[in-house]
């Protein structure tokens, strides 16, 4: 409960976007695509997904607890984000899941949201401490995860934002960090199977909170 409430911090903080959209134009974070400023909820990715992640990460020695829902008001904390025109939004059903290490100890959590029947958004967190890498491994697995199951196995086809791999926009990602004095840096690519992808890097102070956002 604790690490999940860091969420509503990282969204609320203004990041230096390091890349945009495909293109790979630099923006500001209020210039995000406006096209997809109201929630479109599709037949798309699902809930029952969160069951392939599980599968998939299992093989990594990376491990699920079962998905709890959440309805009241703490939804706030798990399942918010901006759309693309920086409007905080939230959803109305929200399923939680916490993100385990070979040693049983919890790196983070994985979340969905949307309506009981679909959600609209899926977000994975994941603390890395006391170094911006400590958890390297663990973010790349997790990220590239959920982008081959929720998006597609397309990246390397497509490319999106000249990035190979989506290992290379998570170092790329890093290396600019690195070189910023801002606390939280954002780094945005639309247009990947109608998706948008934002992947953020924020400092606690204690830690860092690597965090993937996918939206229908």
């Amino acid at each position: 409960m604790i690490l999940m409430k860091k969420i509503v911090l990282i969204s609320a903080i203004a990041g230096f976007v390091i890349v945009g959209l495909v293109s790979s134009l630099l923006l500001s974070p209020n210039s995000l695509d406006a096209k997809t400023s109201m929630p479109v909820y599709e037949i798309d990715f699902t809930f029952y997904d969160v069951e392939k992640i599980q599968k998939s990460l299992n093989e990594h020695n990376v491990f699920m607890s079962t998905p709890s829902a959440i309805t009241d008001h703490t939804i706030d904390q798990y399942c918010t984000f901006f759309d693309s025109t920086n409007t905080k939004r939230t959803v109305e059903y929200c399923t939680t899941t916490a993100l385990l290490n070979s040693d049983g100890k919890t790196i983070g959590n994985l979340n969905m949201g949307g309506t009981t029947y679909n959600p609209i958004m899926a977000l994975a967190i994941v603390d890395a401490s006391p170094f911006l890498n400590s958890k390297a491994d663990e973010v790349d697995i997790i990220f590239q995860t959920m982008i081959e199951t929720l998006v597609c196995t397309c990246w390397e086809d497509r490319q999106p934002g000249g990035f190979e791999s989506v290992s290379e926009w998570i170092d790329v990602a890093q290396e600019k960090y690195a070189e910023s004095s801002q606390t939280t840096i954002k780094s945005e690519i639309n247009g990947l199977d109608n998706k948008r992808l934002i992947l953020e890097i924020t400092s606690t102070g204690k830690s860092y909170l690597w965090t993937l956002i996918v939206l229908k």
